[in-house]
């Protein structure tokens, strides 16, 4: 998904969707939750997965996300 699509589809302006992605991806601006939010949607991963700053973390929020209720009970208790 381009920059610009990713934008549009998370409720931006289309002239300047491309530019503000772009400037999220490379530190120069954050967005505001609400954006966070709406582009977690369209990624269709959780919100924390954006906020991560660790990549094994990242992985394991996006694995959680995606698994059963079963499998997330399970992964719960192993962790504790």
């Amino acid at each position: 998904m381009s920059q610009k699509q990713l934008g549009i589809e998370a409720g931006l302006d289309e002239f300047v969707a491309s530019t503000r992605i772009n400037r999220y991806e490379q530190g120069v601006h954050a967005p505001d939750f609400q954006i966070a939010m709406r582009l977690a949607e369209v990624l269709q991963v959780p919100v924390a997965f954006l906020y991560c700053d660790a990549d094994e973390m990242a992985q394991m929020i996006l694995a959680f996300h995606r698994a059963s209720k079963p499998q997330r009970r399970q992964a719960l208790a192993a962790l504790q």
